[in-house]
């Protein structure tokens, strides 16, 4: 059972369609008992960082996260701003991060960029992937996802890094340490790919 946490900030209803054609079975987060018997989750988010913090913190789900995550090594997926919230920090804001990957969130330096709009990213680009994962199964080294982000995820070890983009800079849009997943762009938007990528994460 997969539990998509709804705290508030984040497109639930694209994912819960998704899994609903995959029949795989979910059901929908929103206070801690509703994380009870759940074996995979999806921190979905958009928007600023110390916001979705503080929806998270508010929402009475973080300890029961921490817990699941932490202690219970439950598989979690963080998506776009999900993603860089298990940073332990972000340029974006002031509030601290989940910390369940050692990174930091940093925007990106414009000046790099050559293309004509520069912040966000937003569109369609091509990922690399640098290693074997089974997030990234059946996905080809240039399948193509949906962005939309003025920051990017920084990892301080670089064995966490899964897969990259290039945007002015090449920057992980794919991390994966130990049973904590993320992505930068968004699978719930990217068609095939994403479809795939997310079936993927429902067979760990």
């Amino acid at each position: 059972m997969i539990a998509i946490i709804d705290y508030g900030v984040g497109n639930i209803r694209a994912f819960a369609n998704i899994f609903k054609k995959l029949d795989v079975p979910f059901k929908i987060a929103k206070v801690a008992d509703d994380l009870n018997h759940v074996d995979k989750l999806i921190l979905p988010g958009v928007g600023a960082f110390d916001h979705a913090m503080e929806q998270l913190d508010g929402s009475g789900m973080r300890s029961k996260l921490d817990e699941l995550v932490l202690k219970n090594q439950t598989p979690v997926m963080g998506i776009c701003v999900g993603m860089q919230m298990l940073a332990n920090s972000s340029d974006e804001g002031r509030l601290p991060g989940l910390g369940w990957i050692d990174a930091t969130v940093k925007k990106f330096d414009e000046t790099k960029i050559k293309f004509k709009t520069h912040l966000p990213h937003m569109g369609w680009n091509d990922i690399a992937l640098v290693k074997e994962n089974k997030l990234l199964a059946k996905l080809e080294n240039d399948a193509k996802f949906y962005f939309l982000h003025s920051y990017y995820f920084s990892c301080n070890d670089s064995e966490d890094t899964i897969a990259i983009t290039d945007y002015g800079i090449e920057f992980s849009c794919a991390v994966n340490k130990n049973n904590v997943y993320g992505v930068q762009f968004h699978p719930e938007k990217s068609h095939d790919y994403g479809i795939q990528l997310l079936n993927n994460f429902s067979r760990l």
